[in-house]
């Protein structure tokens, strides 16, 4: 029999407060202690299901520290169950340097299934194409969110973003991959739960005049849809509004409305081609 604690990743409801298993209110029953990033938040699941177990305060600002006494106690033969605020820990939530800690001291981690915002928001929409990457929350400038969305452009995209950058990022997407078809995924399993699936451009409008709240997940598909226009023939457009005094700025923006393709790749093969005459 193992004389160390086990280390519990338990997964709580991302807002709807049934949507949690039966093993995890067990596990939250009997751990020793809970390790959550706020105490008032995951004090309310608790109270809801009459749990008494010891919280402590767990979050990005104090994790190096509070994983070390973390391991001493686990290292005392205490159970730890670790939460967030929502969903499963770990996905963009504090945890990583306690995880890694465990591993070192050989403590063992044992995860339980549960609540995924992510996994929520994927099962509920239909997609061309199944391979999906995860990068957490999109970075906030549209020079890193270009890199991001080139260096994905070919699969399935899945972030977190916020309310009030959402819009923006919408039109930096328009911008950078073109008329993508995007879905805005809010406030998953809560009252005013909202599942919208369209065009880049149909989802600027609607936000535009009626401004989101809550949390979101953002999935961009991949393009699968084959090129209607080669290279050839945006080439020919291009030379053409070159010739009838277009400057290259207007030269992209016509041909991108035109084709729908991304208005920035447009731009450089403009400067590439122009550039030589």
């Amino acid at each position: 029999m193992s004389d160390k604690g086990k280390l519990y990743i338990c997964p709580t409801p991302i807002g709807n407060l049934e949507d949690i298993t039966l093993r995890a209110l067990r596990i939250l029953k009997e751990a020793d202690l809970i390790a959550c990033e706020d105490t008032r938040v995951t004090q309310k699941l608790l109270n809801h299901y009459d749990i008494k177990t010891k919280l402590i305060s767990y979050h990005k600002f104090s994790e190096k520290q509070k994983s070390r006494h973390l391991i001493e106690l686990l290292n005392e033969n205490k159970d730890i169950a670790l939460v967030s605020d929502a969903g499963t820990p770990l996905i963009s939530d504090p945890g990583k340097e306690l995880i890694k800690l465990a591993y070192e001291n050989n403590i063992r981690v044992i995860p339980l299934p549960g609540a995924n915002s992510v996994i929520t928001a994927l099962s509920a929409i239909y997609t061309r194409q199944l391979p999906f990457v995860f990068t957490g929350f999109l970075p906030k400038t549209a020079k890193e969110k270009e890199q991001l969305f080139l260096k994905f452009q070919d699969i399935n995209i899945v972030a977190f973003e916020s309310p009030n950058r959402l819009v923006k990022t919408l039109e930096e997407t328009l911008e950078i991959l073109g008329n993508r078809n995007f879905i805005v995924a809010r406030e998953l399993t809560k009252i005013y739960e909202e599942i919208k699936q369209d065009s880049v451009e149909n989802l600027i409008s609607y936000y535009s005049k009626n401004p989101p709240k809550g949390e979101i997940v953002l999935i961009i598909e991949a393009e699968t849809q084959e090129k209607t226009i080669d290279k050839q023939k945006l080439e020919e457009k291009i030379r053409i509004l070159d010739k009838a005094g277009y400057g290259i700025k207007e030269i992209s923006k016509i041909v991108s409305l035109l084709y729908g393709d991304p208005k920035k790749e447009i731009y450089r093969l403009a400067v590439e081609m122009l550039k030589k005459h």
